[in-house]
């Protein structure tokens, strides 16, 4: 099993501690996040549906990549993995709104987003939301957390004190 995966028994849970990066965590999350919500704004533009299913791999993706990175233990990590899911859901939400505006007006994209306030932002997302998106952003935070961090159980614990492997089960 490599360091970082969940129960990794070769290690205690002070040892684990002593190799988290909060910085490198939030920057490969954010990179996830950005290339979920990229791929959510093309599905989206190419099926002319939004896919709530979307957001779920958002999380999946972007508490993967904070895992891996990040390699932390404590449950900081899961917010961090919770809060980047959930922007990313939002920025692919947003991204594929003002995709399918210039294909509206027949501009380009960069057109629309270089003319994104706040205000208008706001007021697309709305637009475009559905109370499925409450379930599916909801599933995404959940992902986001549960994934993000390195868990260590009382198994492996005892397999650290006494050099035995954890018992698979």
């Amino acid at each position: 099993m490599d360091n970082d995966t969940p129960g990794n028994p070769g290690q205690t849970e002070a040892e684990g501690r002593a190799e988290q990066s909060l910085g490198t965590a939030v920057i490969a999350g954010a990179v996830a996040a950005a290339c979920g919500a990229a791929a959510w704004a093309a599905i989206t533009v190419a099926t002319g549906y939004q896919i709530g299913f979307m957001a779920i791999g958002i999380g999946f993706l972007v508490g993967l990549a904070v895992r891996r990175f990040g390699r932390g233990v404590d449950t900081l990590y899961g917010a961090a993995g919770s809060a980047l899911a959930l922007a990313g859901c939002v920025a692919g939400n947003l991204l594929a709104g003002c995709a399918m505006v210039a294909s509206e007006a027949q501009v380009g994209l960069w057109d629309v987003v270089s003319r994104l306030t706040p205000s208008l932002a706001v007021e697309l997302l709305t637009a475009m939301f559905t109370p499925m998106d409450v379930l599916f952003y909801g599933l995404a935070a959940y992902e986001g957390y549960r994934l993000s961090f390195r868990r260590f159980t009382r198994a492996d614990v005892a397999a650290r004190v006494s050099g035995m492997p954890p018992v698979a089960g």
